[in-house]
């Protein structure tokens, strides 16, 4: 499996979502190895399908906007989540025959790679959605009472996509962004078990987060060094509209 490190800063255009669904494209066309793409986003809001045709829709927009984050529509499923420069952005684009198989055994292990990863620093992590938790997930991975990781799955026609977010640090912001889109969208949650790494232990830089998941990714998959080339980048400007609200 090819790893992937670019980091793309354009969160307002959904550039940087519009190159994981290019790559997912690739991935099931056969034009490229199965690739994980693991980065640190810029400030995000990602909306799923569901928020996408909910009627206080328009209204969580304006607010993830007024709070310095910029709208998205995402690839994988579930509710509003939050990325920023102090969480971990994951996405694996899988070749697979038909993809609607295998759909819990690719959440548990990315979950159980998630969960080691935090294990392995010396964080007590578990796997399971806690009550009351935002993008809720029986996939999640928590600690003390607090979401840590959130895991979302996208399937296509000949590929599979397991993506999703390490929090490992300001865990105020996204609490203070998700109140009000959460309220716009009529969502019911518990602000308290929002978290972050640096919540339970606050000496990990986020470097060494991505360490540990790379080692532990690397228990599971035989990983090489890997890259988007610029065609594959200039592909992923024409799906930007798919991932823009309003932009269709």
């Amino acid at each position: 499996m090819e790893v992937i490190r670019q980091r793309y800063d354009d969160p307002g255009s959904a550039f940087d979502t519009a190159v994981s669904r290019q790559i997912l494209q690739e991935v099931a066309e056969g034009l490229r190895p199965d690739t994980l793409r693991l980065h640190i986003p810029p400030r995000v809001v990602a909306f799923g399908r569901r928020d996408v045709v909910a009627p206080g829709y328009p209204a969580a927009v304006e607010a993830s906007i007024a709070q310095g984050f910029s709208p998205i529509e995402r690839l994988a499923g579930g509710r509003a989540a939050v990325f920023h420069e102090g969480t971990i952005a994951f996405a694996m684009a899988s070749a697979i025959p038909d993809p609607r198989l295998g759909i819990t055994e690719r959440f548990e292990i990315m979950a159980e790679i998630m969960r080691d990863a935090l294990l392995a620093l010396g964080i007590r992590a578990e796997i399971g959605e806690l009550p009351g938790e935002y993008c809720p997930g029986r996939y999640s991975v928590h600690a003390d009472g607090r979401k840590l990781v959130g895991i979302g799955q996208r399937l296509i026609r000949g590929a599979a996509h397991v993506g999703g977010v390490v929090v490992v640090r300001d865990s105020d912001a996204v609490r203070s962004v998700l109140v009000p889109v959460y309220e716009a969208l009529q969502l019911s949650w518990d602000p308290d078990t929002t978290g972050a790494i640096e919540d339970i232990s606050s000496d990990v830089p986020v470097s060494e987060v991505i360490d540990s998941v790379m080692e532990q990714l690397g228990r599971t998959y035989q990983l090489t060094p890997g890259q988007v080339d610029t065609a594959s980048e200039e592909a992923a400007l024409d799906r930007i509209p798919d991932h823009q609200p309003g932009a269709r």
